[in-house]
Formats: structure tokens, C-alpha cells, sequence
């Protein structure tokens, strides 16, 4: 189970530090059940960031998400794996940065492609990636990627009670 190895308190109106558990708990619970939005934001070549929606699961205790392999946020993680993940959860806006790791394992691809499932999205292990009868129209042709978060850290802000702004960071 992924812990941070330290907890850093944000809030500026007296509230205690958010535990990590709550944020994770959310991400387990809510997807790929709940209909959230979640964006990747990478690096351009040039230094110019770059923001796209993406279809993110959380799976054992790790962040999940898929790409085109010609689309710009593919290839700039090519390039430069650091990127954020952002979603607004239940209660609880929450930034997740680390570096994207290209997952090609076919036990993983297929955990993973079991979870899409469940949330609706009928994917398949194929050619590396994935295959599904519809996919984004951005994500450009079969097989899109699979991408792991390495979490390296993590901003939240609760806006249901309990309040409170937190940051995690955790050790790689």
C-alpha cells in the first residue's frame, strides 16, 4: 500500500492535516465507478505545458491511465516522463505528480483492462495495449498505451467536511 513518507499541513484556517487514507479511499471507491474527469498535464519539448483529459483508473493501490501512442501527451512522456494527474473527487480536489511509466506486462494490462471493465469500458489486452470497440476520438488508433503513476507527490483540498488542505510526499 503506497503511504507518503511525510504529510505537510496547507490549511490556513486552523483545520488538521488530511490523512493520505482519505484520498486514496476516494480514488478506490470511485473509480471507475463514479463519472470523474481526470487530466494528465506533461511537458512539451519545448518547455510549454500541456493538459488533456484522460481515462484514469485506480488499481491495487496505484494510478492508471491510457493514451494514443501518437497523441502529444504520449510523446511527450516519451521524452520527459514527469507529468500530474488532477481530478476532482468526491469532496476532495486532488493533484497527483510523479513520473508515467509505459506498462507492456500482459498480467498487468490484463488487471488493469478487467477493472476498465467493470466501469464500462469493454477493453481488451492487444499488440501491447489496449482495443476497444470506442475510445476517445482524440486517442487516435488501437492499441493505446497504459501508463503506471509513480507517485512522488500529492496536493488535496477538501471542500466537504472535514476541511483542509494537505500535501503528501512519497519516497521512490
Amino acid at each position: 500500500m503506497t503511504e507518503p513518507t511525510s504529510t505537510k499541513n496547507l490549511d490556513q484556517n486552523g483545520n488538521p492535516a488530511l490523512p493520505w487514507s482519505r484520498a486514496r479511499d476516494l480514488l478506490a471507491t470511485q473509480t471507475p465507478k463514479e463519472n470523474l474527469t481526470f487530466f494528465v498535464g506533461t511537458v512539451r519539448p519545448d518547455g510549454r505545458p500541456h493538459a488533456a483529459g484522460v481515462g484514469a483508473i485506480w488499481v491495487d493501490d496505484t494510478l492508471y491511465f491510457v493514451s494514443g501512442a501518437g497523441t502529444r501527451r504520449a510523446r511527450n512522456l516519451a521524452t520527459n516522463p514527469a507529468c500530474s494527474v488532477s481530478v476532482r473527487l468526491n469532496g476532495l480536489d486532488l493533484t497527483m505528480e510523479g513520473e508515467a511509466e509505459h506498462v507492456a506486462d500482459p498480467a498487468t494490462l490484463e488487471r488493469v483492462a478487467a477493472v476498465y471493465r467493470e466501469g464500462g469500458w469493454p477493453a481488451t489486452v492487444e499488440d501491447g495495449g489496449y482495443n476497444a470497440p470506442f475510445m476517445a476520438p482524440s486517442a487516435g488508433p488501437a492499441p493505446w498505451l497504459l501508463y503506471r503513476l509513480a507517485l512522488t507527490r500529492a496536493i488535496a483540498v477538501a471542500s466537504a467536511e472535514p476541511h483542509g488542505a494537505s500535501r503528501w510526499d512519497f519516497s521512490r
